[in-house]
């Protein structure tokens, strides 16, 4: 297959390395050996829910970084293995139909899209596993790819061991074949040698390498990118309100930068070498300012704003940064857009005073809110000068919001103190 004539950098897998992107590989010295020659590399995505989260951002954006250093991407949203899901250690997924697949098929490849470039010498292409199994006979299926999976090796693996006990279908059992099919198709269709995934997916990855070894008698390669945790050892990707989704209507971006914006400061710089394309050098010079003086939270900074100007934009991190500013009192409220205020008040809950309904004042809202208790205590965060509707500080218990008062026509936002705040909508 004709080869294409890309500039490759040989520093690729060094860099990887050093932004801790390689958990296990196939054999390092030959990955590294294929990856100074340029190599056409696909990484997949099962449409098992409508959004990518925080764990598929690392693959899309390591996928950019092979792509920078002159190898061709090959992106697989999984019509066909989104229709069974690979196999979790909690239970059985839920099947969803071709039709809900189908739809979160086509939301799933409009956020991989932004993040590479299809033309030029090394263009990325897309490609849905769906369209070589949508005429696959069982028969067919069983001799070509079932006769190269020993069952013992598929008994062996963790999450297949860890569920026999209370029982797995043999609809999951069987997700590796499918899986491993892939590689096999992109090899022999587009001359692709190279996969990588999360460290959840090295047995489906390495039996991708083995399906091809066993049919061709060729050598590929693949690659994991490993599990990111909290320093305490959980998974990251969770947050109060779920995953940590990129779609902007599961998650706002204003909500999104605050994620990134209160991370460990144990963590900050390896998130920072995971998600950002900052050089190894800013890198290190902000972790070595944020060690002397991790108050000033200037990695957590710097973080939260190239992640969520990669995924959502620069215009919605401006307006993230705005609207934090705005409702914790240090910028004017008054000009934020009513979509970033509704979404950041909505992280904190919001009272509804219905229209035509007289305006509560201000120690019923502040009690409405969850600000506080009872009336006496909200009485009391007046008296002491704590209690603030649209930033302005609240003299007067008895005060109650007039039409003037509602930004956007409809929002109030109080707060108590420096940082507790919430909302109320009118209407």
């Amino acid at each position: 297959m004709e080869r294409h004539t890309v500039t490759v950098d040989p520093s690729l897998l060094d860099e990887l390395e050093w932004r801790g992107l390689i958990a296990e590989a196939t054999d390092r010295e030959a990955l590294r050996a294929a990856l100074a020659e340029g190599v056409r590399f696909y990484v997949g995505f099962d449409p098992t829910a409508p959004s990518l989260h925080m764990g598929h951002l690392v693959q899309v954006l390591t996928a950019r970084r092979l792509q920078l250093a002159g190898h061709t991407p090959y992106a697989l949203v999984g019509g066909a293995t989104g229709m069974i899901g690979d196999p979790k250690e909690s239970g059985e997924r839920s099947m969803n139909s071709l039709d809900v697949v189908r739809e979160w098929t086509d939301r799933v490849r409009g956020q991989i899209e932004p993040f590479l470039d299809f033309d030029g010498p090394n263009g990325a292409t897309m490609v849905n596993n769906y369209d070589w199994t949508e005429n696959l006979s069982t028969i067919d299926f069983l001799r070509d790819v079932g006769k190269h999976f020993p069952v013992n090796r598929m008994l062996a693996r963790d999450v297949v061991r860890s569920r026999l006990e209370d029982g797995i279908s043999f609809t999951e059992f069987s997700y590796v074949l499918l899986q491993s099919m892939d590689f096999l198709e992109l090899f022999r269709q587009h001359g692709v040698t190279v996969q990588f995934g999360g460290s959840d997916q090295w047995g489906n990855i390495t039996g991708g390498v083995e399906l091809i070894r066993r049919v061709t008698g060729d050598r590929t390669h693949a690659f994991t990118t490993p599990l990111l945790t909290r320093a305490d050892g959980t998974k990251y990707g969770k947050t109060e309100g779920g995953a940590l989704w990129l779609d902007p209507e599961l998650m706002s971006p204003y909500a999104f930068h605050q994620f990134w914006l209160n991370v460990e400061d144990a963590k900050v710089g390896e998130l920072l070498r995971v998600f950002t394309f900052l050089e190894r050098e800013e890198i290190e010079a902000l972790e070595e300012r944020h060690a002397a003086e991790p108050f000033r939270r200037e990695a957590q900074r710097v973080l939260a704003d190239e992640v969520t100007t990669l995924v959502h934009g620069a215009q919605e991190t401006e307006q993230a940064k705005q609207a934090a500013q705005a409702l914790f009192g240090s910028g004017d409220i008054s000009e934020l857009t009513e979509s970033t205020l509704a979404a950041a008040l909505s992280e904190t809950g919001v009272a509804e005073v219905p229209t035509g309904q007289p305006m509560p004042d201000i120690v019923e809202l502040l009690v409405m809110s969850g600000l506080t208790q009872s009336k006496g205590e909200a009485r009391r965060a007046v008296k002491d000068g704590g209690a603030y509707l649209n930033n302005h500080r609240v003299a007067d218990e008895a005060y109650a919001p007039t039409q003037e008062d509602l930004l956007a026509g409809r929002w109030l936002v109080l707060r108590r103190g420096k940082k507790r705040f919430a909302g109320v909508r009118v209407g």
